[in-house]
């Protein structure tokens, strides 16, 4: 976010400990929320991904004190929930901010933090539900709070792994590891190509001051535990099973065209193949997409990103009404008008667009956006630009 977005979040959050426990925080953490630019639901299929992280981020105020557990304010949800400090603690049924929470405490003392009782104060400004990573960038604040009052530091990579199986085992998400890794492991001014199978990062630099990242949220929720998500997933590992791989990843779209008809053949096959289509075609444009990055090709930059949203539309189908409009909007202003691609981010099911802009056309674009949305489909959007930012930091 922008240095006044930021402090003013800061210092609402030390206001705000104050107010609830007396004196000011002894630590205080904070961790990115994300864009992911291109390379969309190919993270669990063991391919490419090319997210950075924004500047929006959940920063945690706290200090020890000589309790048995821990009590902790969440602004976003105005409420305060107590937490055990143990390693073996069994998942709730019910999944809510609380999960996230307990998640990250209870693996960092598996894992050797040594956490004395304390208070804490949680305030974020990632949008909820938005595609943007608000889940992971709670955990991986909560996990650098731990490592700060514990007394440990587990490593970037081996923090976001962690960061990972809370998602997987207290908030019943079996998410791939993008998320995590780019909230733990960013760099300002750049973007992360991620290779998910071998989980090795290449930062790539971000620095054309001329263009921007508009990013767009339609304000339609998505819940992604319900079976949406699972079921593409596991659409994705039949035809990894049929195609005889472990991982789509293994795939080249010329085999996969090759193998058309033992895909059709199978039960429900004519899904398994758009679901495998997208998975292996979207790795291809996510790797032209940081090779055109390096040299400043805009153009093919945003040919990419709009043939991602239009795949993640018609054969992961993930998009909605309400996204589509944005998209298209966006693809109307077009190039002369400042707009180099625009395509759905996150899991899909609502959320928000990423936006490839010109810097100079940012507030004008703004206002097409919110008055062709708001005739378009009757609902209000939030919009607001960003700079790749820093990954999770104490502060």
């Amino acid at each position: 976010m922008s240095d006044r977005l930021f402090e003013e979040l800061l210092e609402e959050t030390k206001r705000l400990f104050n107010e609830k426990y007396g004196g000011a925080p002894q630590v205080v953490v904070a961790a990115p929320g994300r864009v992911n630019l291109i390379g969309e639901h190919t993270d669990y299929n063991g391919g490419f991904v090319f997210p950075m992280a924004i500047e929006r981020c959940t920063i945690i105020a706290a200090s020890p004190t000589t309790a048995s557990s821990a009590t902790i304010f969440s602004n976003n949800m105005n409420a305060t929930s107590d937490f055990i400090l143990k390693g073996d603690v069994t998942p709730s049924n019910e999944v809510d901010w609380t999960s996230y929470v307990q998640g990250a405490i209870s693996f960092s003392i598996k894992k050797g933090a040594k956490v004395p009782g304390f208070n804490a104060v949680i305030n974020s400004n990632v949008p909820l539900g938005g595609g943007l990573s608000s889940s992971a960038s709670l955990e991986v604040a909560v996990a650098t709070l731990m490592e700060e009052l514990g007394g440990v530091s587990f490593g970037k990579v081996e923090k976001a792994l962690m960061c990972q199986q809370v998602e997987h085992v207290f908030a019943k998400m079996t998410c791939g590891i993008m998320d995590q890794f780019i909230s733990t492991l960013a760099e300002k001014d750049y973007a992360m190509l991620l290779d998910c199978r071998s989980q090795k990062p290449e930062m790539i630099p971000f620095v054309d001051p001329s263009v921007s990242v508009l990013i767009t949220n339609s304000n339609v929720k998505h819940q992604l535990t319900g079976s949406e998500y699972p079921e593409r997933r596991s659409c994705c590992e039949e035809a990894a099973r049929i195609l005889g791989v472990s991982l789509l990843r293994d795939v080249s779209l010329d085999a996969l065209l090759a193998s058309k008809e033992r895909l059709v053949g199978a039960d429900n096959g004519d899904l398994l193949f758009k679901r495998a289509f997208h998975a292996v075609s979207e790795d291809v444009r996510t790797l032209k997409t940081a090779e055109a990055l390096k040299v400043g090709d805009w153009e093919t930059v945003g040919a990419q990103m709009y043939a991602s949203h239009d795949s993640l539309r018609d054969n992961y189908e993930v998009s909605c009404p309400e996204i589509d409009a944005l998209v298209e909007i966006a693809r109307g202003i077009g190039m002369n008008g400042g707009v180099i691609g625009s395509r759905i981010t996150g899991g899909g099911f609502g959320g928000c667009t990423v936006s490839l802009v010109k810097t100079d056309k940012v507030d004008e674009i703004t206002q097409i956006l919110k008055k062709e949305y708001k005739r378009l489909v009757g609902k209000d959007a939030t919009i607001f630009s960003t700079r790749p930012a820093q990954g999770a930091r104490v502060l």
